[in-house]
Order: structure tokens, then C-alpha cells, then sequence
């Protein structure tokens, strides 16, 4: 497996696994067991670096990360995240988001407990709270750090002036955020940011929901509970006008003969060293499929015939619904 460097020496696998589907999110959650087996499957693939947060369930993603990376604790990175108001008792949402330093550190000795571990590897500021100074977070993590509790620091979804500011009292590790040839916003001031200040950035949906994998048409209808049904960018109207997007992707793939997720996640990886994509999946056969993007080569001809092609496309449809869009790059 080739490795890749975040931030602050945390070494990862080039391609992460996203764990936050496997218990919802996109319809019905997957049958528990089969899941743990797929985490582990990963595992014996060459995957180290695994994605998970106390908001997905709440608690439930958690709890099946904890279970399934238990017997190789010690050969893997488990990143989490904090920051949403949830009851640590109950799982209850009680909205908006809470990163206040007492619960942030409540919220650390949970996941310990649900994750079957000493230490988490990396944890992310699921959301910056706009009601808590970002330099009170980070001096909270700076203790969970010293405490040996956490190893790094990490961001999801944050502005480049916070991300300053958090940075300079306890190092960022890595940033998270949604980036794909679907969404290109991280290219502007994020990307140059990051490189700048030595971060890694780990870019969740890296296949656009699904949408890059071809797998996805105007005639695609969702299960219900499956967030997608909420996004603008996944209306009927947007995804016929986003088809051209796929459409240049599959162009790409089919003269390499490959699948168009693997071209998708080989662009991202050509970006930057330091970039580690998460795709999630619950198929064994679309891990692998994913997993062969590490591999593939993009040639500069394929980068710029990918570039020429997406340029000229605006996507069409908010990435997020609005309230959710909201909460992000503060």
C-alpha cells in the first residue's frame, strides 16, 4: 500500500475508507456484521486510515468502527469528530453545534469508550461553533494532546482565517472538507492555505455522492432517508445538466479502461502529496474498484484533457441543502 503524509507526521494510507454510510445516511443502515467484515476486509487490503464521527448514528458509527478495528487497533489511524450539540447520554440533537472546551473533552472520553481505544488518532472540529473563540477549541485539543487522549488536531469544513487562528495555538494536522471534481471550491483559498501551512487536507465525498461513478442518471431514484433527496446538485433538473461531468470522467476511464471512480479519486490524488481522499462504499467490490485509483497513473495529457473538458461545465445545484451549507467555512 503507498503511504501518504498529513500534517504534523501523521501517516495514513493514500486512500482512506468513509465509514459514515454504513449506518445510514444514504437510506437504511447495512446489516451491522457485514459491515464490520467490510472494515476489516479493508484492513487486509492495505487501508490504515478510517473515518468515522459521534454525530453519524449519533453514536452508531462510532460504536462499528470501535468493534470492527478493535483486534488491529494498533495497525490503524481512527479519526472522529466533535462539535455538534448531541446529549452524551441519550444521542439526542439538540441543534446547532456545541464546542465548548468541558464538553469537547466529554465528548473525547465517549469516543474513547465507543471506540474501544486509548487514544484517537485524529480529531476533527466536525463544525466551527461561531458562540466559542476557535483559539479556546484549539487550546482544548492542545490538553486532550498532552493528556496522551488524542495524537492530532484536525478541522472539517472550516474558513482559512479560523483554521489560521487554531493553528497557531496547537498545529493542525489535517482539514477536511468536501472536494471532487464535483465540487472545486477547496482550490481557491483552502488548498493555497493548506500548502502554505504544512496541513493535510482529506477530502470527504471525494466521488460526488456517488454521482462520478457513472453510476447515477436523471433516472436514479433514491431510498428514502437517503440524504441525497435533500441536496439541490441531486434534483432532476441538476443531474441532467450535470451528466457532462460524467460524461468527460467516463470519456477518461473508458480509453484507460478503468472504472470512472478511479479516475475520479486518481485526479484528486494528482493534485497534492498531502491530499488522502475517504471514499465510503458497503460493497467489497467497490472498495477494491476504489482502490485501484491508487495505482493509476494520469498522465499530464489525461489531467489536461480532464481540466479542458470540467472547466467549461458549471456544475449546476448547491452542494448542501441551506441550512446545512450554512454551518460551513466559518
Amino acid at each position: 500500500m503507498k503511504m501518504r503524509l498529513l500534517g504534523n507526521g501523521l501517516e495514513v494510507s493514500a486512500l482512506g475508507l468513509g465509514c459514515m454510510g454504513m449506518t445510514g445516511v444514504y437510506g437504511s443502515p447495512v446489516d451491522k456484521s457485514e459491515m464490520i467484515s467490510l472494515i476489516r476486509a479493508a484492513h487486509d487490503e492495505g487501508l490504515t486510515f478510517f473515518d468515522t464521527a459521534e454525530a453519524y448514528g449519533p453514536f452508531a458509527n462510532e460504536e462499528l468502527a470501535g468493534e470492527a478495528l478493535q483486534p488491529i487497533r494498533d495497525q490503524v489511524v481512527i479519526a472522529t469528530k466533535f462539535g455538534f450539540d448531541i446529549d452524551l447520554e441519550t444521542g439526542a440533537r439538540r441543534g446547532g453545534t456545541n464546542s465548548r472546551p468541558e464538553h469537547i473533552k466529554a465528548v473525547a472520553n465517549a469516543a474513547l469508550r465507543r471506540l474501544r481505544t486509548d487514544r484517537i488518532d485524529l480529531f476533527y472540529q466536525h463544525r466551527v461553533d461561531p458562540d466559542v473563540p476557535i483559539e479556546e477549541v484549539a487550546g482544548a485539543l492542545k490538553d486532550l494532546i498532552a493528556e496522551g487522549k488524542v495524537k492530532h488536531f484536525g478541522m472539517s469544513e472550516a474558513g482559512v482565517a479560523t483554521i489560521r487562528r487554531a493553528h497557531a495555538v496547537q498545529p493542525v494536522t489535517a482539514v477536511q472538507s468536501e472536494y471532487s471534481l464535483f465540487w472545486r471550491g477547496p482550490e481557491t483559498e483552502l488548498l493555497p492555505a493548506l500548502a502554505e501551512l504544512g496541513i493535510g487536507f482529506v477530502p470527504f465525498s471525494p466521488l460526488g455522492a456517488g454521482f462520478l461513478t457513472g453510476q447515477i442518471d436523471e433516472n436514479t431514484k433514491f431510498p428514502e432517508g437517503d440524504f441525497r433527496n435533500l441536496v439541490p446538485r441531486f434534483s432532476l433538473e441538476a443531474r441532467k445538466a450535470n451528466m457532462a461531468l460524467v460524461g468527460i470522467v467516463r470519456a477518461v476511464a473508458e480509453r484507460k479502461g478503468v472504472a470512472p471512480a478511479q479516475v475520479a479519486l486518481a485526479w484528486l490524488l494528482a493534485q497534492h502529496p498531502w491530499i488522502v481522499p475517504i471514499p465510503g462504499t458497503t460493497k467489497l467490490t467497490r472498495l477494491r474498484e476504489n482502490l485501484g485509483a491508487i495505482d493509476l497513473e494520469l498522465t499530464a495529457a489525461d489531467l489536461a484533457e480532464i481540466e479542458a473538458g470540467t472547466s467549461a461545465i458549471i456544475v449546476e445545484g448547491e452542494r448542501l441543502p441551506e441550512a446545512v451549507l450554512k454551518m460551513t467555512g466559518l
